[in-house]
C-alpha cells in the first residue's frame, strides 16, 4: 500500500522553512516600489500618506508570496 505523506496545515507552511524570512524580503522590495508608485507624489509634496494604505501596500505583497510559497509546497506533497 502506497501511502502519501500527510500534507501539513496552511499556517504550518506558512511559518516554516524560511518562508516569512523570504516574504518579508518580497513585501519590502515590492511594498516600497508600490508605495512610489501610488504615494511618491504626496511624499514629495511633503504630506505623508494616511499610514494605514501603507501598511496595506505592503501587507499585500507578503500575503501574495506567502500564499506562492504554501501553494508550491502542497504541490511537492501531492507530487510524491
Amino acid at each position: 500500500m502506497d501511502e502519501s505523506p500527510t500534507v501539513p496545515s496552511f499556517w504550518q507552511l506558512a511559518i516554516s522553512d524560511g518562508t516569512p524570512k523570504q516574504a518579508v524580503k518580497i513585501a519590502a522590495i515590492v511594498g516600497t516600489v508600490l508605495v512610489t508608485i501610488n504615494q511618491g507624489d504626496n511624499i514629495l509634496a511633503g504630506q505623508l500618506p494616511p499610514v494605514w494604505k501603507i501598511c496595506l501596500t505592503y501587507c499585500v505583497p507578503y500575503c501574495v508570496a506567502t500564499w506562492g510559497a504554501v501553494t508550491a509546497k502542497r504541490a511537492r506533497y501531492t507530487a510524491t
